[in-house]
Formats: C-alpha cells, structure tokens, sequence
C-alpha cells in the first residue's frame, strides 16, 4: 500500500494574509478562524511568510532588556542582543510585515506524511504551507497530521 501523501491531508482552503494586513485585523482573523496562524502571501500567491498568535502576543508583552556585564570599556550581552532587537520590532508593529517571520519551512503535496510530520518536529513548526510550482496550494498542520494517524489506526 502506498504512504499517504500530504496532499491526501492538506487543507485547501487556506486563511491567509498579505504583508500589509494589519496587525489587528490579523488577531481578529485568528480569533474568528479559532486558528493559531496562517501563511503570508503576495499578489502571485507565493509564500512571503508566516504569522502566528506568538508574533502577536509580544505586543502585550514586556520587554526585558538583554542581561550583560560591563568590563573596563566594554559591554558583554549575556543574552543574544539580536534576539531583543526582533522582540522589539515585533512589539512595535503595526503591519504584518512587521513581525511575520519571513524563514518558511514549506512542503510539497507530493510530500509523505511522514516527511511532513518530520520536517515539523525537526524544525520546530505547528503548520506547514503546501507549496506547488512556488504557489500556495494548501496548509496541513500538527492536527491534520494527528487525525491521518489516528484514522489508519482505525
């Protein structure tokens, strides 16, 4: 028998947004769509980005300078100063270009469920966009993933 596939999985009809969105009218999308993110396109449907409730949140957030210790003239950051420095361009956007992160991990449909399953623990993602010949063609996500399991196990 063949591996599902994640175009077997994949959700084709995608919320998404464009880099121009605003930040609140991409919270209410959130909320209304009771999804946790979604992917960012251009006029082409090519995949710019993705966007979740984490991007959001740091806007409520506070901001908690970098720890660092000063020797003679100089000052040495504990903590990862680029890190702080994203926070705060996060927490002062009004646009969703802003604050999305622009490094997407994407999937083909013709992708095994398994690699999809991979790919997300590995680089630590919740949804993946479906990308064909460059264009956005769906999204599957950790739950889509879970039900494929917990239906062939039926």
């Amino acid at each position: 028998m063949d591996e599902l596939k994640v175009r077997d999985i994949m959700q084709t009809e995608v919320v998404t947004v464009s880099p121009d969105t605003t930040v609140r009218l991409l919270a209410e999308l959130l909320a209304e769509h009771k999804i946790s993110g979604v992917p960012v396109i251009d006029g082409e449907r090519v995949v710019v980005g993705m966007v979740s409730e984490a991007d959001i949140i740091v806007q409520d957030a506070d901001l908690h300078f970098p720890y660092y210790i000063q020797f003679l003239d100089s000052v040495i950051y504990l903590q990862s100063f680029g890190k702080f420095e994203e926070r705060i361009r996060k927490a002062f956007g009004s646009k969703v270009a802003e604050v999305m992160s622009d490094q997407v991990v994407e999937i083909s449909p013709d992708a095994t469920v398994r690699q999809a399953a991979t790919l997300m623990a590995d680089k630590e993602v919740n949804r993946l966009p479906v990308v064909e010949e460059g264009r956005l063609v769906g999204i599957v996500t950790r739950h889509d993933i879970v039900q494929a399991i917990a239906d062939s196990r039926a």
